[in-house]
């Protein structure tokens, strides 16, 4: 932060200016793979495919300013972006079922918190609801897709596919908000954390030899300033003296 326009400001210019990147991203990826994996025809199904790109790529994106905000270099920014995004992978459902993870910490509320169950659940309602299956045995009826995220992913049915995009966009406003906070809490902070560094670094200066001052040397220093700095004489006062001054 230069200083020159606010937090505010800086947050939303950003957003705005990577936003052409992350919708040709989403829509060139959500093609390719809606076309190569053949998913269920329909452009309103196609377009929340690249609809939940979009928003799970900007949660990703809002996640990674905020460690960038906290931690102090490149490399632990890396790490702990990693090891977070590997937290969110783990619970979204997609390794291991949600009814299955432990109940406390990781289904509740870690779970809750992360983009990719709520991004899954809303795919598995964008491919499935509406559509019919071969049962798994001979004679039986036809499975639907509800029975399918039901019985197989164990996701409940019981809103729309909108609002788990909805719950992606709340995540994201969440990050952007907390982003926010940490700026300004570094802006007003960061003033009185430097001069406390400054006092700090001093105080350590002052206990190492090499930076205490010598007293012979100050002594000398102002012998010699009194030396250079005697009062003016009369030429007619010093006549006859073989030295322009006394001593």
């Amino acid at each position: 932060m230069s200083g020159y326009y606010g937090v505010s400001v800086y947050i939303l210019s950003n957003y705005i200016s990577s936003f052409p990147f992350l919708v040709s991203l989403s829509v060139i990826t959500g093609t390719i793979t809606y076309n190569l994996v053949k998913f269920r025809p329909g452009f309103s199904h196609y377009a929340f495919f690249c609809l939940n790109i979009f928003f799970s790529v900007s949660v990703i994106e809002s996640l990674m300013m905020v460690v960038a905000s906290l931690v102090p270099n490149f490399l632990m920014g890396l790490v702990t972006g990693a090891g977070l995004i590997g937290i969110i992978m783990m619970t979204s459902g997609f390794f291991r079922l949600l009814p299955d993870l432990p109940k406390i910490f990781w289904r509740y509320p870690v779970s809750y918190i992360s983009y990719g169950s709520w991004a899954i659940q809303g795919g598995y309602k964008n491919d499935f609801l509406g559509l019919e299956f071969e049962p798994l045995f001979p004679g039986e009826p036809k499975m639907t897709g509800e029975e399918v995220i039901n019985k197989i992913f164990r996701v409940k049915v019981t809103h729309s596919k909108w609002w788990d995009l909805a719950a992606v966009v709340g995540i994201l406003v969440c990050y952007r908000l907390l982003f926010f906070v940490v700026l300004k809490l570094k802006e007003r902070a960061g003033p009185a954390l430097k001069a406390i560094q400054a006092k700090r670094t001093m105080r350590n200066l002052d206990r190492r030899p090499s930076f205490k001052r010598m007293p012979s040397l100050s002594l000398s220093l102002s012998s010699m300033s009194s030396r250079r700095h005697q009062p003016f004489r009369s030429l007619s006062s010093q006549e006859g003296l073989n030295s322009p001054a006394h001593y």
